[in-house]
């Protein structure tokens, strides 16, 4: 940015770029580490998300994948806490509607579908919704009828 201001001396802006990059203003390793971190804790993404917020912020490749290895590895908690706290939010949904909503918020938020799937059965399963929430109807479409 600098070096785009009209007028800007080049020798200087190297110089203001050293200064900033020797009292740790310019740093990627320590802007990734700090982006990564506040995606998970805050925002309860996984690390497909925060992989692509790294990429989308110009943090190099070897950089974010240093940042991403420092991650925890708790997708699983993290993505089933997050499942809890949404699952108020389907209620009344037939199983299979609410399943798949559970289940698309946790991948649009970076899980893995697996994951996902999981932790949304299981969250509909701690709060009461299961397959008998299927108003009867089988779960394949498939209704077999006794022959006479």
């Amino acid at each position: 940015m600098i070096r785009g201001v009209d007028d800007a001396d080049d020798a200087i802006a190297d110089e203001l770029i050293d200064h900033f990059v020797d009292l740790g203003y310019l740093d990627d390793a320590a802007f990734a580490e700090q982006l990564a971190m506040s995606a998970v804790e805050r925002k309860g993404e996984g690390r497909r998300a925060v992989a692509e917020t790294l990429r989308k912020r110009g943090i190099p490749r070897d950089i974010a994948e240093a940042a991403l290895a420092e991650l925890p590895d708790d997708d699983a908690e993290r993505a089933l806490e997050f499942a809890r706290s949404k699952v108020r939010g389907v209620d009344g949904a037939e199983y299979d509607a609410a399943l798949r909503r559970l289940a698309g918020q946790l991948a649009r938020r970076g899980y893995p579908s697996s994951v996902a799937l999981t932790a949304a059965r299981t969250a509909l399963e701690e709060a009461g919704i299961g397959r008998s929430r299927s108003f009867g109807r089988p779960s394949s479409g498939v209704r077999f009828t006794p022959d006479r």
